[in-house]
């Protein structure tokens, strides 16, 4: 069985990461759960409530890890998954983040980003003449990284994958599955 890798870290949205992680094995991959630690991560639920000016955030489910960003080898793995939430911003620093997701870019693999998730590649410069969407308040960080953000519920750039959150989840797994099939990798 083929394997996706999906990086997640505590804050990571509740459905940008289980939503993505069963739609994989619904369509015969494994979908391996990467974090800094293997203790499980919290989940987080973010909602949208008119009271309020930002998303709400609430504790959601627990998510078991499989293996940590430092025992990944990324040669394992036929696709990487960025699911959104703030777990982007603060993985993005760690070194073995970077190397995992410059070995997918360097070698044309699938690469799927949900809401926050471009925060990842943007930092290490990887979007720069890339289209991508992200959740509307990073579209100017992702502008300054060099991408041309596109509002749409999956954007398709070669074997990158992106949505702007997860009401788009139904259209970017239909468009990251397409993908990862036609990166001749079929499950």
């Amino acid at each position: 069985m083929q394997r996706v890798l999906v990086l997640v870290g505590d804050a990571a949205e509740e459905l940008d990461a289980m939503y993505p992680i069963f739609r994989l094995r619904e369509a015969g991959y494994a979908a391996d759960v990467a974090a800094l630690t293997k203790r499980d991560v919290q989940l987080v639920i973010h909602d949208f409530d008119p009271e309020s000016d930002a998303y709400t955030e609430k504790n959601g489910r627990k998510l078991p890890v499989d293996i940590t960003f430092a025992e990944v080898d990324p040669s394992n793995y036929v696709g990487l998954v960025i699911p959104g939430g703030r777990a982007p911003e603060y993985i993005r620093t760690d070194a073995d983040v970077r190397r995992i997701t410059e070995y997918f870019f360097e070698h044309d693999l699938p690469v799927g980003t949900v809401c926050h998730g471009p925060q990842v590649p943007a930092v290490y410069g990887l979007l720069r003449g890339r289209k991508t969407a992200a959740f509307p308040p990073l579209w100017g960080d992702m502008e300054n990284a060099g991408a041309t953000v596109v509002d749409a519920p999956d954007v398709v750039d070669g074997n990158m994958v992106s949505c702007r959150g997860w009401p788009d989840l139904p259209e970017w797994s239909r468009a990251f599955v397409d993908v990862l099939e036609r990166a001749n990798v079929p499950a």
